[in-house]
């Protein structure tokens, strides 16, 4: 199995659960509340492809207050590299604040801390190990300037197909033209989807039609997850639905980022895309059977097994 990459964000969870979100001004007590040491987009993708058994490193950047330096030890004990972290002296790493609701929906607000931190230099810094792997997984709570210049550099000099580039456009904000440009697989849900198109996602058509938004912009294949139903993969060429699995839900938090993980993971094994598409649903679905977002991520044996019960 090849080396992957995950350039990305870490984030101190701060969970809680509420009967509902309160309105503004209101205050309300929560039922229950816990503090991860394990959280942010990125190293979320790393923490479960590390899970899944997967050689992966995450190049990042942590403060050494508030359990910045602890995280290095999370990171290890699940099997992710981390010679391209830095402990940034003095400062606070990111934080996320999440709160589930009694549907089983959830809010989040996010402190950027040191992810603001990852800069152009740090890439460059670290540019030997990254253009060796053979996939590398971003997303967007690191500054944008950032992952430009990474995608900038891929183009420039990796040769075509040396390496694969998967964009988790989240948090959801609108992209730089041309960004997409090179792009192998972007994979926004259907909020994030709507954002980054303007149009509103509420059926399969509408996921069709913002697809093909993406598509026009340079995107290769468009992944658009959609929840409980499956995800919706589009290449110019085909539309398919690859239907999830349906779970005893608890909290979706880790979801997303749990998708990303086990599609770069079947793709690395040589599976086809709709495949590790169906892969990827497996191991979403069993992220949101137990509360928090790194705690909930499944390893393979889990994986695995959960497949063939439902073949």
């Amino acid at each position: 199995m090849s080396r992957m990459c995950v350039i990305g964000s870490f984030n101190i969870d701060i969970m809680s659960a509420v009967d509902r979100f309160p309105r503004t001004g209101e205050t309300i007590t929560v039922n229950t509340f816990d503090l991860q040491i394990g959280g942010g987009k990125g190293a979320n993708q790393a923490v479960a492809l590390g899970r899944l058994g997967a050689d992966v490193m995450m190049v990042g950047k942590l403060g050494d207050r508030f359990y910045g330096p602890e995280y290095m030890d999370v990171l290890k004990r699940n099997g992710v590299s981390c010679e391209a972290v830095e402990v940034v002296p003095g400062a606070f790493p990111g934080a996320a604040f999440v709160a589930v609701d009694g549907n089983r929906d959830n809010i989040l607000f996010i402190y950027p801390g040191t992810n603001a931190l990852v800069d152009p230099a740090w890439i460059d810094r670290n540019w030997v190990a990254i253009s060796a792997c053979s996939t590398i997984l971003l997303q967007l709570e690191i500054p944008m300037e950032t992952n430009l210049h990474i995608l900038a550099r891929l183009r420039m000099e990796t040769p075509p197909g040396a390496c694969r580039i998967i964009l988790d456009p989240a948090p959801a904000r609108e992209l730089p033209a041309g960004m997409l440009a090179g792009v192998d697989f972007v994979t926004p849900n259907e909020v994030e989807l709507a954002m980054l198109t303007g149009i509103p996602v509420e059926n399969e058509d509408d996921f069709r039609k913002a697809s093909a938004v993406l598509l026009n912009r340079g995107a290769r294949t468009v992944i658009a997850k959609a929840g409980r139903q499956g995800a919706y993969v589009s290449d110019g060429h085909s539309f398919t639905l690859v239907p999830g699995f349906r779970v005893d839900a608890i909290d979706p938090t880790a979801a997303g980022d749990s998708f990303n993980a086990g599609f770069a993971l079947a793709l690395s094994e040589g599976r086809a895309v709709l495949d590790s598409v169906r892969f990827a649903n497996a191991v979403a679905a069993l992220s949101t059977t137990a509360f928090g977002a790194q705690p909930a991520m499944p390893d393979r044996a889990r994986v695995d097994a959960f497949l063939k019960k439902h073949s």
